[in-house]
């Protein structure tokens, strides 16, 4: 997907009930390596096949925060991608593994929306996220509470 082609909304284009779902994202050896170095975690089950195989998951498996920085980053380059705005947190689980080799795709949806009372021009929306891979077996799964710009007068 060419992400010049996606026109950013802004908080008045959301419709409470609006569902997407985004490009895949392939989890590669060499992407969770580049993660483990980015972060510092180096931790064997991510890193180590031989010492995985050794674990409960019997492979190495994407760090958790990983898969919540996929799903953050596929918002962006899906066709409900709003304007720039400020993240005011997120609540999420890590439902199942992430393997090496997996494709994982965030399926998300605007569950409310309300003007913010404390900064005028903006807009607040919660969006409930699904990280699900290839199987469609959800691998983690949240919400995201985000601030957007409203369209300007």
């Amino acid at each position: 997907m060419n992400t010049l082609t996606i026109e950013d909304k802004y908080w008045d284009d959301a419709v409470v009930g609006e569902e997407c779902i985004s490009p895949p994202y392939a989890v590669t050896e060499a992407r969770v390596m580049a993660y483990a170095d980015l972060t510092g975690d180096h931790t064997p089950v991510h890193t180590d096949e031989a010492y995985a195989r050794t674990t409960p998951f019997g492979t190495r498996v994407a760090h958790g925060l990983f898969g919540l920085s996929i799903a953050d980053g596929l918002k962006t380059r899906s066709d409900m991608r709003f304007m720039p705005g400020m993240s005011l947190g997120w609540e999420w689980s890590f439902v199942a593994p992430i393997k090496l080799g997996d494709t994982v795709r965030v399926r998300f949806r605007v569950e409310t929306k309300r003007e913010s009372k404390s900064k005028p021009g903006w807009g607040i929306l919660v969006l409930p996220s699904e990280l699900i891979n290839q199987r469609d077996e959800v691998v983690q799964k949240g919400e995201h509470r985000v601030m957007v710009p409203r369209r300007p007068a």
